[in-house]
């Protein structure tokens, strides 16, 4: 099901009715402009996403896409996945838990002013793509295989080589090899099964 509006996405989120419409409530009623982003609430200030609302099975989030950038209003804030996310942060409660409103405003507030003054993280550039002996051999052998490869998006080709890198015995890097083979080809990435569920 591809969402296309927020009343969808509560649909599917059911159990988070209250939650959502209290945070859209809250959004709504600043400056920023409702869109639909890779399927949840994303609310933007000139074209820039600044806020976004996620659901998920046991809890809810307002998301901050520079929340790394807010200084005054950071108590609440978490780092979704340490180490990976360099901007986003969240604030993320439980059913029950969501915090006061009036708390909240602050965090958006300050969230809309640093957009206003082009406050931004810019994502890091990754480095080449390191290809693996194994794999290197492999396109030697294989012109279709390389070709595949190459056509693939730098994120895709990193997340292959690391597979086969990060594999500590010749016996375990060959069998991945083997596995991923058919999905370059068919020009997959490693992880496409779990991403848009």
């Amino acid at each position: 099901m591809v969402i296309k509006s927020v009343a969808e996405y509560i649909e599917k989120h059911p159990q988070w009715e209250e939650e959502i419409a209290s945070l859209r409530e809250m959004l709504l009623s600043t400056e920023l402009e409702e869109a639909i982003k890779w399927g949840g609430p994303v609310y933007t200030l000139n074209g820039k996403n600044v806020v976004g609302i996620g659901a998920f099975k046991n809890h809810c989030a307002l998301w901050f896409f520079q929340g790394a950038l807010l200084r005054e209003n950071t108590a609440l804030l978490q780092n979704a996945q340490e180490g990976k996310t360099k901007a986003l942060r969240q604030i993320r409660f439980e059913k029950g838990d969501l915090p006061s409103i009036d708390v909240l405003q602050k965090y958006v507030q300050e969230a809309i002013q640093n957009q206003k003054e082009g406050k931004e993280l810019k994502p890091v550039k990754n480095k080449e793509v390191e290809i693996p002996p194994l794999l290197e051999t492999a396109f030697e052998k294989d012109n279709i295989l390389k070709k595949a490869f190459l056509e693939l998006t730098p994120g895709r080709q990193r997340e292959y080589c690391d597979h086969i890198a990060e594999a500590k015995r010749e016996a375990t890097k060959l069998s991945r090899l083997t596995k991923i083979t058919p999905m370059i080809k068919s020009g997959q990435g490693l992880h496409d099964k779990y991403k848009n569920c």
